[in-house]
């Protein structure tokens, strides 16, 4: 073989090599590329304040577990108070995300601070008698009775306003020995056996147990409770707080509250 050929034949060989060196590593590179797991942003961690009326501390508890299990990277904290403190905070600009009142009152004082309401859920008021219900309390009247220590919330407060509206109306006059800031308080004063009794909600006096006596108000007597939840406009999760507003309306919501002797909205 001649030089001039040989010389042809390894300007080739390396022209081949150059050429196939690009091609290779552009092959290598789309390989990497399908082989490589498509990734997603990581979902949004988020963070919900639910300001809640006192008697939903315990049904809420339970929702907001079950909440969380079906909306995974929610979580849920809730601040429970009397609805006109709940009220108040919001006025003031309390950071959270969405509001339940035991009323529609106070809830409609806050049109400015909120998106739209629903309704959703009820209650009503109940005797809640000292354990054994030694003064035997059995009707609205015997609240009357000046040697019964009877213990009401305060008239500003929803259950205390509900709770003058069914005496005002049956005309019966109770000076109570005192007024709280929310049900739970007037219930824990009867469970204590501070006070021989008190108005409370149905729900609040079933969670006592035998710790106090249950006495039933007939309904032409009683006051309907209507519980309104809404969106705060303050929220910087609007539409995770909408969204958890929405849920409370939900099948699986109601038979949570319902469960806990709420009744429908």
């Amino acid at each position: 073989m001649s030089p001039i050929t040989i010389r042809r034949r390894t300007a080739a060989a390396a022209l081949t090599a150059a050429l196939l060196v690009p091609l290779a590593a552009c092959g290598g590179k789309s390989d990497d590329k399908a082989a490589a797991p498509e990734t997603t942003p990581e979902s949004k961690a988020v963070n919900l304040t639910v300001l809640a009326a006192s008697s939903l501390t315990d049904v809420f508890k339970t929702a907001g577990e079950e909440y969380q299990k079906t909306h995974p990277g929610t979580k849920i904290t809730f601040s429970f108070a009397g609805s006109q403190e709940l009220a108040a905070q919001v006025k003031q600009g309390a950071p959270a995300d969405a509001l339940v009142t035991a009323d529609t009152k106070t809830m409609d004082g806050l049109k400015a601070e909120t998106g739209a309401a629903t309704v959703i859920t009820k209650n009503r008021l109940v005797i809640a008698a000292g354990k054994a219900n030694p003064f035997k309390i059995d009707e609205l009247k015997d609240l009357a009775d000046t040697k019964i220590k009877v213990v009401l919330a305060a008239p500003e407060v929803p259950v205390g306003r509900y709770s003058k509206q069914i005496l005002d109306a049956q005309k019966i006059e109770v000076k109570p020995v005192s007024q709280e800031p929310n049900v739970r308080a007037v219930l824990s004063k009867v469970e204590l056996g501070e006070a021989d009794a008190g108005l409370v909600y149905k729900t609040d006096s079933a969670k006592s147990g035998d710790k106090v006596v249950t006495v039933e108000i007939p309904d032409d007597q009683n006051a309907v409770a209507s519980y309104p939840a809404a969106a705060l406009k303050q929220s910087k999760n609007a539409t995770e707080a909408a969204a958890f507003v929405a849920w409370l309306s939900t099948p699986e919501a109601q038979k949570i509250l319902q469960d806990a002797g709420f009744q429908k909205a």
